[in-house]
């Protein structure tokens, strides 16, 4: 069990506050890669998750895409930290909380595109014009920041 999962059996679904990372991964055509997600149903985002007991933020996001797609990656660039009242979510289950996603961005990658049945539907890399609409709303607007600080 997860150190989320232990954590909810004390507090139930009252607000918590949780950190994650999320990796924006970009192909040589500098397409995004996204992951239609199981949960919520059908929704894209970026890969990455929430931080297990001493991990650093690097670290998360490295165990999360790997997790996620098969794929090691390496030289991570901090685009941003976002935290703050917008970043509350309710799950589909109830539970309440408040994320801190710290987000790099990379084009350093190896391995096999995988997609782990547990968590995602499919992956794939979009091009920045062509971003699926149904997506996580925090990680559009990541994305944004992102093509918008380096006019891609």
């Amino acid at each position: 069990m997860g150190y989320v999962q232990e954590l909810r059996k004390l507090v139930g679904k009252r607000p918590i506050i949780l950190v994650g990372s999320a990796v924006i991964l970009l192909d040589q055509e500098d397409r995004i890669l996204l992951q239609q997600r199981r949960h919520p149903k059908g929704k894209w985002g970026l890969p990455g998750g929430l931080m297990e007991l001493g991990e650093s933020t690097e670290e998360v996001a490295k165990r999360e895409v790997l997790e996620e797609t098969g794929l090691h990656i390496d030289n991570l660039h901090l685009l941003n930290v976002y935290s703050g009242s917008d970043q509350f979510t309710i799950a589909e289950n109830g539970d309440q909380f408040y994320v801190v996603t710290t987000v790099y961005y990379t084009v350093d990658y190896a391995g096999q595109i995988v997609a782990d049945p547990e968590e995602s539907l499919q992956l794939e890399y979009f091009r920045p014009n062509e971003l699926p609409d149904y997506m996580v709303g925090s990680h559009r607007m990541m994305i944004n920041e992102y093509l918008h600080r380096f006019n891609t």
